[in-house]
């Protein structure tokens, strides 16, 4: 891991850019005398790990006392795309655009983002804890497809707090009842590219002994800000 940048912000988190091999990620510490849990931090559907939301999210997490790190995905953000990835982002705009929203469009595009996404952030988290600020447990923050396969493959994520306004392929959906951690859910109830049936299910179909949904009102990019307030308090149980 190679740190390309740092810049001590306004709270007192240090915000570095880094690289890992072809992986770029964002690492945000707080100012601690001793190691911090870490928190995984993802987007939904591989949007860049300098998205603006993102970034704040992050920001007032680290300020709690928690590192947080996020990554541009393969093929995601500033990574470079193959052929096959360029033409799977094309033909899924043309799909959206001409308002095709089947199941069988998300899967051909969302899918494989998951596939390639795990291992990168297992590569990150391996690097991530070998840091002397860094003591672990890990949590998990953010996208629901890469979470459930994180928290399944992973045994060092603690604690999960999964958006549900992202498409969750079969292979994710299935697995859910093997997810055991404790869980956070965050619903957007008029979420309009999220079924609310379906988020509803895949919260039940969640084996963790204990897990919390909590509902707001409003749209796909509605989410509350107090939710950050209660995430931290989510992982302030089962992180420290």
């Amino acid at each position: 891991m190679r740190f390309t940048s740092e810049q001590r912000l306004d709270d007192g988190v240090l915000e570095r850019e880094f690289t890992l091999g072809e992986i770029p990620g964002t690492l945000w510490t707080p100012e601690s005398a001793t190691p911090v849990p870490l928190i995984l931090m993802a987007h939904n559907n591989a949007l860049p790990k300098g998205d603006p939301r993102l970034v704040a999210r992050a920001r007032i997490t680290a300020s709690y006392g928690f590192a947080v790190a996020a990554i541009d995905a393969a093929g995601c953000g500033d990574r470079p795309r193959t052929a096959a990835e360029e033409q799977a982002r094309a033909d899924f705009r043309r799909a959206m655009q001409a308002g095709e929203r089947g199941d069988e469009v998300f899967e051909s595009f969302i899918g494989p983002l998951v596939e390639n996404a795990v291992p990168d952030w297992r590569t990150t988290l391996d690097a991530l804890l070998s840091l002397p600020e860094i003591g672990g447990p890990v949590g998990y923050s953010g996208w629901t497809a890469v979470g459930i396969r994180l928290a399944v493959v992973e045994p060092r994520i603690a604690a999960a707090g999964f958006f549900a306004g992202g498409y969750v392929p079969r292979a994710q959906r299935e697995e859910a009842r093997q997810v055991t951690v404790p869980l956070l859910f965050l619903l957007q109830w008029d979420d309009e590219g999220n079924p609310r049936q379906r988020a509803l299910d895949l919260f039940d179909a969640f084996g963790s002994k204990e897990k919390t949904l909590h509902a707001n009102l409003g749209g796909h990019t509605g989410t509350p800000w107090f939710e950050v307030e209660d995430g931290g308090r989510f992982y302030d149980r089962h992180l420290r």
